[in-house]
């Protein structure tokens, strides 16, 4: 227990370097919680904030005649948490630092343990880029552990899934802000839920998946009866139900565990895609 709370309370200077490639740490660290983050991040802060981060501790790197690098460094107080909020944007190209990383026009981002890393140079250069590199494997290198990505996310079957549009999370911001499904929090996603959101097919074959895992079966009957009343309900007999679009929506239980299909080009397709997390 006692190394536990220690590691809970890591200084989180430790983890940043004071140089890197001549750029050299400069103004005094800034320190942010979930109430003063929007002085620094602004709307993006609801983001983090849904994913419930503890801190963030924001460096300056900067060197002369080159371009100003930018660390954030968020403690998202668990691993489930750090993985989340990296999932929420992974455009770029997976360059192998922490668990799991983007890299996109100066932008690195990655994750491990309870850590999510944001690392960005000004303007990018060939040695701003390198020295981003290098700094995101020096606070890598730092972290002593590595997290657990959540169980649920194994559940999405990997045939046609983009996985670069895989979401965990388990606030209906989160949801609606990558696809829209109702106003308000239909589905009661909330802290003692998880969810996981896949993207399948290409061009006009795409559909979804979404996986919501309740805390029990009472409340996962509840989520599904209120999903099928706002999506299906003339179709009371049916889990998959033809939209005013021409795709096909379908829902089923099993157990606590709501798959919920989105857009699937036929309604075959559909029962196929519940079929195989249900297996």
């Amino acid at each position: 227990m006692t190394n536990m709370k220690n590691e809970n309370h890591m200084d989180l200077s430790l983890l940043l370097p004071e140089e890197v490639n001549g750029w050299k740490a400069g103004e005094e660290d800034k320190i942010y919680d979930e109430e003063t983050i929007f002085d620094y991040i602004d709307g993006a802060g609801e983001v983090y904030n849904a994913y419930q981060f503890t801190k963030l501790r924001a460096r300056h790197f900067s060197r002369q005649e080159s371009p100003n690098i930018l660390v954030d460094l968020f403690d998202m107080g668990s691993s489930r948490n750090a993985y989340g909020v990296f999932t929420h944007d992974l455009e770029g190209d997976r360059v192998g630092i922490g668990q799991d990383s983007t890299y996109k026009g100066g932008l690195l981002c990655f994750w491990k343990d309870r850590f999510f890393v944001s690392l960005y140079a000004e303007r990018e250069t060939d040695e701003s880029k390198e020295a981003v590199m290098k700094l995101g494997q020096e606070i890598s290198s730092r972290i002593p552990n590595k997290g657990f990505i959540p169980d649920i996310v194994s559940l999405l079957p990997g045939e046609e899934l983009d996985k670069s549009r895989v979401r965990y999370f388990y606030n209906p911001l989160i949801l609606n802000y990558h696809f829209y499904v109702s106003d308000g929090n239909l589905l009661a996603i909330n802290p003692e839920t998880e969810a996981v959101f896949g993207v399948y097919g290409e061009e006009e074959s795409v559909y979804r998946l979404l996986l919501v895992l309740y805390p029990d079966k009472e409340k996962a009957r509840k989520a599904y009866q209120d999903f099928m009343n706002a999506y299906m309900p003339d179709a009371p007999d049916s889990s998959v139900v033809e939209t005013e679009d021409g795709t096909w929506t379908g829902a089923e239980l099993k157990g606590n565990l709501l798959v919920i299909v989105f857009e699937a080009p036929t309604n075959e397709k559909a029962q196929a895609v519940i079929r195989k997390v249900k297996k």
